[in-house]
């Protein structure tokens, strides 16, 4: 097998269109295909109904302990956004690589991959395992069966690195996300006929404006927030829905909305608040022109917070193979709660600006690749003979 080099390996992950809303199994099947070759032991863990999969890999000896590189495989869309390049082909201009992914978050898993045959030439006196996951784009889905059949059929590992866009600072906190989705039913009826009808997108806006008022009263709590930028726990309403024509009172509407809680803060407080507003002041009010009218709101996704373990057996090491002295907190959600509420010791620490993310044109720099490439050669003198 001709070895690739480590533009190679990006190049041919992000080739994958593996939007989420796509399969993910070519991508997985083309690194268990590689890591096989040279010696792995692959499990591959499904979705229910089979159309995507998390990988998880093992280099070296079957025993516990070992690094987990954790990454996942899916991207975001790109429509509708104004790229300058073909996303799902690597481009290079200048000091920057092009494409979808390039930051969020192949490069790497592709560094890590491209170096496999290095860490093997070396022979590993300790496992080094590869996580690859489906679906964290849309709520971190797919990890969970992949940490539940780690802890129960695995040897377990010493740590974790998460390779998101860090620009490879050590991360040992992040903030949580609880998102929701709120549907109003009211009953429509002629515009010039209000008496008759009950407005969800009335309801729905004083909703929103509750939540506003929230999300002000948030920005000035900044107690336990010192270290995340800002400095305290988000509301955001994301889309809404509803209505039909300008002459109909609408009989329906839905906005999604998310809270991002601060480490030690109790996502429940918002939800509760959120419902006893909705069914003692909104709901009433609605009820009085459409009796049959009502307010539902649904948990869609949780991605636990991060909290900092100082001195954990994976802030040590990923200190130490970054050549830094300080670890740092960000406001994005990871996976590195989940692998955490595990009790397996994690970082997050990967190449990139996270404000390249999810951006039309979406690249990483050829010097943030070169910092992970010494930052995982690194961990080959850490883990091998």
């Amino acid at each position: 097998m001709s070895p690739y080099s480590v533009q190679d390996m990006i190049a041919k992950l992000v080739s994958f269109d593996t939007t989420s809303r796509n399969s993910n199994l070519e991508l997985v099947t083309f690194v268990k295909d590689y890591l096989e070759q040279h010696g792995a032991q692959c499990e591959i863990i499904p979705n229910e109904d089979g159309t995507k999969a998390n990988l998880y890999a093992t280099l070296g000896p079957s025993q516990p302990g070992g690094i987990v590189l954790s990454g996942h495989t899916d991207v975001v869309p790109v429509d509708g956004q104004d790229w300058e390049t073909d996303p799902f082909v690597l481009t290079q201009k200048g000091d920057r690589l092009y494409g979808r992914g390039t930051t969020d978050m192949k490069s790497f898993s592709a560094i890590a991959l491209a170096l496999v045959p290095a860490f093997v030439a070396r022979g590993l006196k300790t496992p080094l395992h590869f996580a690859l996951s489906y679906d964290e784009e849309v709520g971190c889905l797919g990890v969970h069966s992949m940490v539940d059949h780690i802890l129960a059929k695995m040897p377990r590992p010493h740590c974790v690195i998460v390779g998101e866009p860090t620009s490879m600072q050590v991360v040992n906190a992040h903030k949580g996300l609880h998102a929701f989705q709120t549907t109003i039913t009211g009953q429509d009826a002629h515009s010039s006929a209000p008496h008759l009808g009950g407005s969800a997108i009335l309801a729905a806006g004083e909703l929103i404006h509750y939540l506003s008022e929230v999300a002000d009263a948030l920005s000035h709590n900044r107690k336990g927030g010192e270290r995340f930028d800002p400095p305290y726990a988000t509301l955001n309403v994301g889309t809404i829905y509803g209505g039909s024509a300008v002459n109909i009172i609408p009989k329906e509407c839905s906005f999604l909305w998310e809270f991002r809680p601060l480490p030690g803060q109790d996502p429940q407080a918002i939800r509760d608040g959120f419902e006893n507003y909705a069914q003692h002041a909104v709901l009433p009010k609605l009820q009085r022109t459409a009796p049959q009218a009502s307010i539902h709101t649904e948990l869609t996704a949780v991605i636990p917070t991060f909290t900092p373990l100082e001195g954990s057996p994976a802030e040590t090491l990923s200190l130490m193979l970054a050549q830094q002295n300080e670890s740092y907190a960000v406001s994005y959600g990871t996976e590195a709660g989940i692998f955490q509420n595990a009790d397996i010791p994690t970082v997050v620490c990967g190449p990139g600006d996270i404000a390249q993310a999810h951006q039309p044109n979406e690249f990483i720099t050829v010097q943030q690749v070169k910092a992970c490439e010494a930052f995982l050669r690194r961990l080959i003198e850490h883990v091998c003979i």
